[in-house]
């Protein structure tokens, strides 16, 4: 039998630092899609130990994070599906679905608005906030982490893509920041 080897998906890429912003890949495992059943929330929460967030928004307690994405759907990342759920939520293995990039500085903002359709201004999109949302042409999760944070989740299939329109949107910055 073959031993195989584990990869990240952007194996190979190093953090990238340009017009005051750095892009990196970052590790999530794992990542457990929770869907509670209808009138389960609140046992849901009691058996994770986190508040389900609200729409757009997301909790984290104890190394886990849990993040609204879509209505009755939540990631948990970082945290080993706990025990409980069963008859209460569906449960769905996404670790080997997402890669997730990093963007910190500030520059943050202004690289990511050139490639998201929405006000991502630490007012409108401010920490603890998280949102589905296209990125260019790829779907993507985006959360606030930060005030010059951002962490990216894309479907794993298309972290090669999205790490390459980043770095297009911050070399485009650092020309303008060379002009002026």
């Amino acid at each position: 039998m073959a031993d195989l080897i584990a990869k990240s998906a952007l194996a190979g890429h190093a953090p990238l630092t340009l017009a005051g912003v750095t892009l990196s890949e970052i590790a999530l495992d794992p990542i457990t899609s929770i869907a509670p059943f209808s009138g389960q929330d609140a046992a849901v929460a009691k058996a994770l130990g986190l508040v389900l967030p609200a729409p757009n928004r997301f909790a984290e307690a104890k190394g886990a994070r849990l993040v609204w994405t879509g209505r009755g759907q939540y990631f948990l990342i970082g945290s080993p599906t706990p025990k409980g759920l069963a008859g209460i939520a569906a449960l769905t293995d996404q670790s080997d679905g997402w890669a997730a990039l990093r963007l910190d500085g500030p520059g943050t903002e202004a690289a990511l608005a050139r490639i998201v359709p929405v006000d991502i201004r630490l007012a409108a999109f401010p920490e603890g906030a998280a949102l589905r949302t296209a990125f260019n042409h790829m779907n993507a999760v985006l959360m606030r982490t930060g005030a010059q944070t951002v962490d990216i989740l894309v479907f794993r299939s298309m972290a090669r893509t999205a790490w390459h329109e980043v770095e297009a949107a911050m070399t485009a910055l650092a020309a303008r920041q060379r002009l002026t």
